[in-house]
């Protein structure tokens, strides 16, 4: 049942909350995100009990800092294991290819498969008013753009965007590039915070990888229910 390019948020603080979650979907779902709630409380362990299962990860801590932190940050998250992790495209071309270098030499060292790194673009719980209110010139489908071009050429192996900018992205960097994109809300939910969203299917229509959704899923009166519902609505939409 489980599809991998559906990937849930565990937006919870603590390992019995997670574990619950987990083990209530059991089979039917293969990839999590681990962000910086429930990894400030709990560490590593979150990940460790992950790959205990047989999940894949994604580590969706969004590192931002000067070249040689992030450089370290992401080897440290290359012995750890994630399949993914993040850091804000913002922090510029000299950091993204410090973490790409890290990342490639980290995986050689141990002779295991290599973290994947994503670029976020502009979270997706900005609108035009509250991106106009933090000084962004571009309008925010540019400055996705923008960022996600500097991205591959830096080497980083795809960014985070909301759906909405997905498509442009897929035309704009290739078919190998990877689009992941939170803000997916399926047609049975409520929009929560999130501004600029879309439907499973329509997201990967325009051209996303993967699907990051949580409260749909996580606060659902039956996750396991939801999340075949969701599956149902990506199932039309070929990989």
């Amino acid at each position: 049942m489980a599809d991998d390019r559906l990937i849930v948020a565990l937006d919870v603080s603590t390992m019995d909350d997670m574990k619950e979650i987990v083990t209530s979907l059991g089979d039917a779902v293969s990839f999590y995100k681990v962000g910086m709630e429930l990894f400030y409380a709990e560490g590593e362990q979150t990940v460790r009990f992950l790959q205990e299962q047989n999940k894949q990860v994604f580590l969706d801590l969004k590192l931002h800092d000067i070249p040689n932190t992030v450089a370290h940050g992401v080897s440290s998250l290359t012995r750890l294991g994630a399949n993914l992790i993040t850091m804000h495209g913002q922090g510029g071309p000299v950091m993204m290819k410090a973490a790409v270098k890290a990342a490639h030499e980290t995986a050689e060292q141990l002779g295991v498969e290599r973290t994947k790194l994503l670029a976020i673009t502009v979270l997706t719980s900005f609108d035009d008013e509250a991106w106009t209110s933090t000084g962004g010139q571009l309008p925010i489908s540019d400055q996705v753009i923008r960022l996600a071009k500097l991205a591959k050429e830096c080497g980083m192996d795809g960014v985070v965007c909301s759906a909405l900018e997905a498509k442009m992205i897929r035309e704009a960097c290739g078919d190998d590039f990877l689009i992941v994109t939170p803000g997916i809300r399926p047609s049975f939910a409520a929009t929560n915070d999130q501004k600029r969203i879309a439907t499973p299917a329509s997201a990967l229509q325009d051209g996303a990888s993967r699907l990051v959704i949580g409260r749909p899923i996580t606060q659902a009166e039956n996750p396991r229910e939801a999340v075949r519902l969701i599956i149902e609505e990506m199932e039309n939409v070929s990989k």
